[in-house]
């Protein structure tokens, strides 16, 4: 016969009250690793990568086999570009979000076969929807035996390029390149991951071969497609692909708007002799962030995403407009962006690696919630080609770090009133924008076709 046992109520209220904490603690976790994984995870989501890295190491360091840990480290890792980490950390882990993790990691790494067995068994979660994964699934079993940008050169490990000139608009980096020996027209798309090729020359998803100058060939790179048709007619040119960030990391190239030069390069090259380190991060693995900051009444650090296809200077959202004391929604309407519903002012102050950049104009209304969804970060805004043309940018380090060099001399900013920071002002700071042939004004805030893929 089973004894029936009575527990005091005082007990089962205290077992009920340490039971719940340990739930608000990460079910067990220990309260001080909690904080670390808290903090990490604040971190990671204002893309703090850095500050992330070290948080998550804390944590790690008291819990080393939580598997949430472990995960949120290896995003960081991803971040850093860091894709060994990223499998160290998730050795033994399964999971829709693991597979796509270590998907990822190989495809970035270069291990074809590995990248398609995860990716495969990321797509087979009924409630996953990636279309990147797809496409990637498909050209990573076509690959077999390649190796991804591997790369030759003649005369020399530098191909110095001319850049087009396309008609009067944003100012844009198209880039003479051969694609698979036929002479094209390519845009440098720092939001993209891959590179895409114009649907209308290529039917689906394979492997290229670029040539840059005659001198630089990158053999089995891969290519997504998309249909460019509305992007060659924004520009002026026959656009036949668009340059992702993966290839530009491998290229260890530089953009020099202003010389009209593009330069690819074999090797990884020194810092130039008078320039700015940026640390460059990738969320996912692809898409391109770097810490800023916002100057107002004070200084606040932003998190920026890099897009050269985005026609305005920078484009904040309304968290980014708030971190400078100014509201979005008091902005002027800016009627010339072509049925866009956007406004436009002025950021008083903006620090790109060590310039600080005084009285920038910028929109409000750009698509920015749709990108922070899908990389699971809240990023303060984008820079665009404006930002972008008016400085010679080097990448470096396997695309993990950015120099910046500044051309020519900066003028004195017009005099500000401190009490008119809400409003818009409607000059633009000349040491910043580029020529009024090249203008801005009057142009959408991102050219057709350059959506980013991949994320």
């Amino acid at each position: 016969m089973m004894r029936k046992f009575f527990v005091p109520r005082a007990v089962m209220l205290a077992a009920t009250l340490v039971l719940g904490a340990c739930a608000g603690a990460g079910f067990g976790r220990p309260t001080r690793a909690q904080q670390w994984y808290e903090r990490a995870l604040a971190e990671f989501r204002a893309v703090d990568i850095d500050a992330a890295h070290d948080s998550a190491r804390h944590a790690l360091d008291i819990v080393p086999e939580d598997e949430e840990v472990r995960i949120l480290a290896a995003r960081v890792a991803l971040a850093r570009l860091e894709h060994d980490e990223v499998l160290r950390l998730l050795k033994g882990l399964e999971g829709a979000t693991v597979n796509g993790l270590r998907g990822r990691a190989y495809w970035y790494k270069g291990d074809l076969n590995r990248a398609a067995d995860e990716l495969e068994q990321l797509l087979a979660d009924p409630e996953v929807n990636d279309a990147w994964a797809k496409e990637i699934v498909k050209l990573a079993r076509r690959g077999q035996g390649r190796k991804p940008f591997s790369m030759s050169s003649t005369e020399g490990n530098v191909a110095p390029i001319q850049m087009a000139r396309v008609a009067a608009g944003p100012p844009v980096f198209v880039v003479p390149v051969e694609i698979d020996g036929d002479e094209a027209l390519a845009l440098v798309s720092t939001g993209q991951p891959e590179v895409m090729v114009d649907r209308a020359t290529r039917g689906e998803a394979g492997w290229i071969s670029l040539r840059f100058g005659q001198r630089i060939e990158v053999k089995d790179v891969p290519a997504l497609t998309e249909d460019l048709t509305a992007l060659s007619h924004q520009i002026g040119a026959p656009i036949k692909a668009l340059l992702g960030s993966n290839l530009l990391r491998h290229l260890n190239c530089t953009l020099d708007f202003k010389g009209r030069q593009f330069v690819a390069r074999s090797f990884v090259p020194p810092p130039p002799p008078v320039a700015s380190r940026v640390d460059l991060f990738y969320p996912r693995g692809g898409a391109m962030v770097l810490g800023s900051a916002l100057g107002g009444e004070s200084v606040h650090r932003a998190s920026l995403y890099v897009d050269s296809s985005m026609a305005h200077t920078v484009a904040l959202d309304q968290g980014g407009w708030r971190k400078i004391g100014i509201d979005p929604t008091k902005l002027k309407m800016d009627g010339a962006a072509l049925g866009q519903r956007v406004r436009s002012g002025t950021i008083p102050m903006l620090q790109f690696g060590a310039f600080k950049l005084p009285r920038i104009p910028a929109i409000y209304g750009a698509p920015l919630d749709k990108l922070e969804k899908e990389l699971k970060i809240d990023i303060d805004g984008s820079i665009g080609a404006g930002l972008l043309a008016s400085f010679r940018l080097t990448f470096s380090d396997g695309g993990r770090v950015m120099w910046v060099e500044q051309q020519g001399d900066v003028p004195p900013p017009p005099p500000l009133n401190p009490g008119d920071l809400s409003q818009p002002i409607e000059e633009a700071p000349p040491s910043v924008l580029p020529p009024p042939s090249e203008g801005l004004p009057g142009l959408p805030s991102k050219l057709p076709g350059t959506n980013p893929k991949g994320f």
